[in-house]
């Protein structure tokens, strides 16, 4: 299985709100109708098997126009088969599930299909798939908006939200919220139309973001054809990491949704040619926004509206990047660094530099000299944003001062376990420093006062009282907590022997 982890730029200069928003529409909408989707798919199925049974083994019979119209797309479809199946089901009798189809009474024959077709119209009028979903037989027009909010299931909403996210918050951030709400629409509408005209006639029901989604990282491949995707290739005894271009693993995808579309077209469960209509679309559609200026002015419209100015070193470090000179970009950030080394806007470029240079050591340096900002300015979400990136990047050794306050602000947060968590990772990376003491004697508190953990308490406070590390100040701490650990550790264990 290969999965997207992420990509490049994974930062925005706000928030991603519609992004959010369609990805919390999406789930409310499943919540709220997978359930009864699922009851009435089976009352849907079997009326439709009925009806083409009762179709196949007595074509005398009159049909409603809707009916007869489900009938034929079958029949077109099936080819010469129908005709093999239909010869079938009149001589054999064990796949009839309804006795009433083994009458030869073509007044009762008929009642039972003009009851069949009822059913057939109330579901078209009432079954949710049935409004809602983009059906190619019966198109209505709110279908092609609709259809872009239902899902068949928890795999296909994860799959389709997390593609969502990684293609669809940088191109909001690009292309402003206006632009890109409109482009989701109408994409989704584009890509099912699509669908519709490579499956005319069909009576399968097609619902799903995919469509729109395609078109999301069609536009991707136009906008940051060189940006980097971190791909996951995960398999029964191996898993293995790897990062190439969008230019090089868009279009295989797009390539592969054209072969499965060419070879299985419509009799796929999957809508491989919604798939290819949303990503041609969504090139497109990238293209003229870019062309266009729309871009341009979206930019320039958000950048007036969050109040940043530019500087000289970081217009130039940006126009660098976009040309893929690394080397270049990096010297420009490190040199405007050294004048202003609070300026998080040029660690957050360097750190994003380092990155796509593929220098992991570099690249942890920029992210922990960013989390020591946010800690600074007391951001405590970014803070630990920046802590989860070089943790999830390998970093396994950040600056013990950091590190301290990263624990401290998970403490007073009072997320106490990740905290104590935290506290002994500090003292094991760095048994050598001071911050060592102050980690381990903090560990053992909330062990023994928080979390009810005397043991783990205990050997904290035996750890730093070994230490090789000067502790002379903290001794009566460390004392107090080990004989408070101690009587904790000897009641938790009578106590347990007592039960």
């Amino acid at each position: 299985m290969l999965i997207p982890l992420r990509h490049e730029n994974m930062r925005g200069r706000r928030w991603p709100i519609i992004t959010f928003t369609l990805i919390g529409l999406n789930l409310l909408v499943f919540l709220l109708t997978n359930g009864p989707i699922q009851q009435q798919h089976q009352q849907r199925a079997q009326v439709r098997i009925q009806i083409l049974v009762l179709a196949a083994t007595h074509p005398e019979l009159h049909l409603s126009s809707e009916a007869n119209a489900f009938v034929e797309s079958v029949k077109k479809q099936m080819g010469d088969q129908w005709d093999k199946a239909a010869a079938y089901e009149r001589t054999s009798t064990s796949t009839h599930s309804n006795p009433s189809f083994e009458t030869d009474d073509p007044v009762q024959l008929q009642q039972e299909m003009d009851s069949l077709c009822e059913a057939f119209e109330a579901q078209q009028n009432n079954d949710i798939l049935d409004k809602y979903a983009f059906v190619p037989a019966h198109t209505r027009l709110i279908s092609y908006l609709c259809a872009n909010f239902l899902h068949s299931g928890w795999l296909h909403l994860i799959g389709n939200m997390w593609f969502l996210w990684l293609a669809g918050f940088i191109l909001e951030d690009n292309w402003g919220r206006l632009i890109y709400s409109v482009f989701y629409l109408v994409a989704g509408a584009a890509a099912l139309q699509f669908y519709g005209w490579c499956a005319p006639g069909s009576y399968v029901p097609l619902v799903g973001a995919s469509g729109a989604v395609a078109a999301l990282m069609g536009a991707f491949l136009i906008r940051f054809p060189k940006m980097k995707i971190e791909m996951a290739l995960f398999g029964l005894i191996f898993r293995f990491r790897f990062k190439a271009p969008a230019y090089a693993l868009l279009p295989l995808w797009v390539g592969m949704e054209f072969l499965y579309g060419s070879v299985f077209g419509a009799a796929s469960p999957v809508a491989h040619w919604a798939h290819v209509g949303g990503f041609v679309f969504g090139m497109a559609g990238a293209y003229v926004i870019m062309r266009t200026g729309l871009e341009q002015k979206a930019s320039d419209a958000i950048e007036s509206k969050i109040g940043w100015s530019a500087d000289p070193d970081i217009v130039r470090a940006t126009e660098a990047l976009e040309k893929s000179h690394f080397d270049e970009a990096a010297n420009i950030l490190q040199n405007h660094l050294k004048l202003k080394p609070s300026s998080t806007d040029a660690l957050e470029m360097l750190q994003q530099v380092q990155w796509r240079r593929n220098d992991i050591p570099a690249y942890l340096q920029a992210t922990a000299q960013l989390c020591q900002l946010h800690l600074k300015a007391q951001n405590s979400e970014a803070a630990w944003r920046e802590y989860e990136a070089y943790s999830n990047a390998g970093g396994d050794n950040l600056p013990a001062p950091i590190w301290l306050e990263i624990a401290r602000m998970l403490e007073a947060q009072q997320n106490f376990d990740r905290a104590a968590t935290e506290y002994e990772r500090l003292a094991q990376a760095h048994p050598t420093e001071k911050h060592s003491i102050l980690a381990l004697v903090a560990a053992g508190r909330l062990y023994l006062k928080r979390l009810n953990r005397p043991h783990e308490a205990l050997t904290c406070y035996q750890t730093a009282n070994t230490s090789k590390v000067p502790h002379l100040d903290w001794q009566p701490n460390i004392e107090s907590g080990l004989r408070d650990a101690q009587a904790a550790a000897a009641q938790s264990a009578l106590l347990a022997f007592k039960n």
